[in-house]
């Protein structure tokens, strides 16, 4: 086991009805907020008008930015601290899922230290300080709701890459299942399938760690048992209570500790794919890890061996690969680029971005002849 640090900041308010406390809790940072949210779920969903209900209540001044877009860009988060910057906000409200909160994550770094987006994302920026940063969240799958992580991406150098900071901790996370209730049955297994690579993620990373080790186990079969349950009634509280949960331990550092990193060389094939095609960022997961999977057979076998053990009390490697694209199938979630729309000649695009980018994980490095074999597997009918 690998020396390590557990530290976590964020104060996590879970069940229904706990909105009803983020009028007096923010009542620390000011008066001035700054609502961060996307193009209208919001609105369906109720979080937004009891969002503005607690503000007004509290008699917070209010501005808003809209708009984020599903595979968040580093724009958006520009023009919103420039808003945060010009009205000179005291603290940020997040409303939303993954790419909402990790938006608002950048931009409460980009007010606080005036800086430009992307030069955060690249480590050009020695941060001191961050805007307050709360998480409404209203998608279950991401963790980003309790962990120091954003992904953005950029049209112009044509990257979608993850960034981590001390200070990118949310200092509450509002997290009301019935806030998800609205989420439609693709994007409720996509944050199936997302909280799933998550633990992956960390167990194929560098490090021994036998108990992160069963934390993925119990975290992948939480999913597997309540998963298709929630699939079959996408209105039962108690089943996306569950599932949210999941998500959020699934990415809030209990499976990593013991380890030096996790690998995330799935996401960052998956990235490449979102970015070329706006794809969903589950979707592209459940097409990646088989194929990943299938390429690293040869070069761990043992560990991929176990994880069959862990899941499903098999040992064979090619029967555990299998037995994962089943269930991302049932649920719903692509395992090959047509069943996601893409078709047979987007596979070019696809290998020639990822060998541009070096897309490889941070454990297992993936060379050209690997990322040509993930490819064919993913376009593979």
């Amino acid at each position: 086991m690998e020396n390590f640090i557990a530290y976590n900041p964020t104060m996590v308010h879970f069940g229904k009805g706990v909105l009803s406390s983020l009028g007096e809790i923010t009542g620390e940072f000011g008066k001035k907020a700054l609502l961060i949210y996307g193009k209208g779920s919001v609105l369906k969903n109720g979080s937004y008008s009891d969002v503005m209900n607690q503000l007004k209540k509290s008699r917070y001044q209010t501005f808003e930015y809209n708009g984020i877009k599903p595979n968040p860009i580093i724009d958006d988060v520009d023009s919103a601290a420039k808003l945060g910057i010009s009205s000179s906000i005291d603290f940020i409200v997040a409303i939303g899922g993954g790419s909402v909160i990790d938006s608002a994550k950048i931009i409460s770094i980009c007010i606080a230290e005036k800086c430009a987006g992307w030069d955060v994302m690249k480590n050009r920026v020695n941060i001191k300080d961050s805007v307050p940063l709360i998480a409404v969240l209203t998608l279950a799958a991401t963790g980003t709701e309790m962990n120091n992580v954003a992904v953005l991406q950029n049209s112009k150098t044509k990257e979608k890459i993850g960034y981590s900071h001390q200070s990118m901790y949310p200092r509450h996370s509002f997290l009301d299942p019935a806030y998800t209730a609205t989420v439609p049955a693709n994007y409720t297994a996509y944050g199936i399938v997302d909280l799933i690579a998550h633990a992956l993620e960390s167990f194929f990373g560098r490090g021994e760690a036998t108990l992160s080790d069963r934390f993925v186990q119990s975290i992948i079969k939480e999913a597997f048992e309540y998963g298709p349950k929630l699939m079959k009634d996408l209105n039962s509280y108690d089943l996306r209570a569950t599932i949210m949960w999941a998500a959020t331990n699934a990415l809030n550092g209990l499976t990593g500790y013991g380890r030096l990193y996790g690998d995330w060389g799935v996401h960052a094939i998956g990235h490449v794919i979102s970015f070329l095609y706006d794809t969903p960022h589950g979707a592209t997961l459940s097409m990646a890890y088989p194929a990943w999977l299938k390429c690293m057979k040869k070069k761990i076998p043992a560990r991929i061996s176990k994880l069959g053990e862990h899941l499903f009390n098999d040992p064979d490697m090619d029967s555990a690969i299998g037995k994962l694209e089943s269930f991302f199938r049932s649920i719903g979630s692509p395992v090959r680029a047509e069943e996601a729309g893409l078709t047979y000649d987007k596979k070019g695009e696809v290998l020639e971005l990822m060998n541009t980018q070096r897309s490889s994980g941070r454990n297992h490095l993936l060379k050209d002849k690997d990322r040509e074999e993930i490819v064919n597997s993913i376009f593979n009918t």
